[in-house]
């Protein structure tokens, strides 16, 4: 049994199908972490989250940016946008189920390998979360996703304040500051208030800002952390962090790693993806 982190697929099925091929990826044997963006930009969104639904758990997904985007979009609490390739996933005669299963997947995983454990969120953890409140803040954003007023809650999510993260935030601007660390953060400065200004590589921050990752004093730094969103950052392959978005839908490359005994054994796999989009806003 061979467990694996998936970097954003972003609707492109066919590089994902490549990719399981080539990894001999068997289901009932084998478990894989994607690692949110299952959607939107690429062509074929919608077998995307059919094979992943039909993975019954071997295809262990997480929700992106994009993701949270297409449940906003379908229960009318956000306009397309004209770059959006998700019209087949809303006229689907089972877009229903499909979406339904959407709502289900977590803001963040924690997997266990060799007695060690694997973290595993779309863009990024705050410095001053530990691994336990990440998983336990997600939570709270599953269980409003998961409630009968989702709509509401997709309505209000929307927004880059509060920037700073405190224990004390409540309702909306509570959920939102989470939705935003673990699905859209890149940047920070270094008192930890996010950046939303920049998708640039690292090495281009702007003045001011670091990379989550890199901020002084990060709870998380001890463990393996493996997140994607960052495509400008490409691969990124440290003892504690694992960046695996290395540009599918842009012309880059669909990244797997696969794990050995234990999380410091890591094998890179990846299949070269045509373009199905140009970078830019």
């Amino acid at each position: 049994m061979a467990l694996y982190c998936i970097g954003d697929v972003q609707g492109c099925d066919q590089a994902l199908e490549r990719l399981l091929a080539q990894i001999d990826f068997s289901p009932s044997r084998d478990t894989a972490l994607l690692l949110g963006d299952l959607v939107n930009r690429g062509p074929a969104s919608l077998c995307v989250l059919r094979r992943c639904k039909a993975a019954d758990g071997a295809l262990l997904s997480l929700l992106g940016n994009h993701d949270l985007h297409l449940l906003a979009v379908a229960a009318g609490a956000r306009a397309p946008s004209r770059r959006d390739t998700l019209a087949e996933v809303l006229a689907a005669p089972d877009r229903h189920t499909l979406l339904a299963w959407l709502r289900e997947q977590p803001l963040a995983r924690s997997h266990s390998c060799g007695g060690e454990r694997l973290l595993a969120v779309h863009a990024g953890v705050l410095p001053s979360w530990s691994a336990e409140q990440t998983m336990a803040l997600a939570a709270e954003v599953q269980d409003a996703l998961r409630g009968p007023g989702h709509a509401s809650f997709l309505r209000a999510m929307y927004g880059n304040e509060p920037t700073r993260w405190s224990d004390g935030l409540k309702g909306c601007e509570r959920l939102r500051a989470i939705v935003n660390a673990l699905t859209r953060m890149r940047f920070c400065a270094p008192d930890g208030a996010m950046d939303f200004s920049s998708n640039d590589a690292a090495s281009q921050a702007p003045p001011g800002l670091l990379p989550w990752f890199d901020l002084p004093g990060r709870r998380t730094g001890g463990q393996l952390l493996a997140f994607g969103h960052w495509s400008t950052l490409g691969k990124l392959d440290r003892s504690d962090l694992l960046g695996l978005d290395t540009g599918c839908v842009w012309g880059g490359c669909l990244s797997a790693v696969r794990f050995g005994e234990h999380l410091a054994q890591r094998e890179w796999l990846q299949v070269a993806c045509p373009q199905a989009q140009a970078p830019g806003k």
